[in-house]
């Protein structure tokens, strides 16, 4: 099919956007949210981008817990799944949807294995070196929650935070390579399941003395 600038869904994605890209070895996953905290702010949108860059914008409903369509396609094992910060996305994820979103490469501890001379690892630094591009933040703590008539900026800033994430991601691999560090960023990758769990237990400092 044929895919414009970005589509945008209600409740779950198509079977035939399923089916396209479930056809892709990676995707480009985010999220947003009420809040930064799972368990009491709701999920509001999530986005997806292919590596052919055909960009998914869908609008998740208030009190809606399933997506039958999106939990296939985010447990697709054959589809590593990117993100940035994925211990927060995987949380909001599984708690309002039930997803156990499998396999995962988060670019954010990528970047902070692989870029140790840079002092930030915020999604717009890293996309402003790697990439070249300058993401526009303005929108980004903004009400999501009326889903129904989100603004062309936000529906814009959603699409433009998946779009160049896997640019990122091939980027970050090549020089976990090249540094001698990517077996233990896989490590840390296998780990984030485990952390989500303890975070949605209300878990902290576990691992201190």
């Amino acid at each position: 099919m044929a895919f414009k600038e970005f589509q945008v869904c209600d409740r779950d994605i198509s079977d035939e956007i399923l089916a396209g890209y479930l056809e892709s070895d990676r995707l480009a996953v985010d999220t947003e949210t009420m809040g930064l905290l799972p368990i009491r702010d709701r999920l509001c949108v999530v986005q997806l981008c292919d590596p052919q860059g055909r960009v998914t914008v869908l609008r998740i409903q208030q009190g809606q817990k399933e997506a039958p369509n999106l939990k296939r396609l985010l447990e697709a094992e054959q589809v590593l799944k990117a993100f940035h910060f994925a211990r927060f996305d995987l949380a909001t994820i599984r708690y309002h949807l039930g997803i156990q979103v499998n396999p995962v490469f988060c670019t954010k501890i990528g970047s902070k294995l692989a870029r140790t001379y840079a002092p930030r690892h915020g999604l717009k630094d890293v996309v402003m070196e790697l990439e070249r591009v300058e993401l526009d933040k303005s929108a980004q703590s903004s009400d999501w929650g009326n889903a129904a008539n989100l603004s062309d900026d936000q529906l814009s800033y959603a699409a433009n935070d998946v779009r160049y994430l896997l640019g990122v991601q091939e980027k970050l691999k090549g020089m976990l390579q090249r540094e001698g560090r990517w077996e233990l960023a896989q490590d840390c990758f296998r780990c984030l399941p485990t952390i989500v769990s303890l975070d949605l237990l209300q878990y902290q400092n576990i691992f201190e003395h």
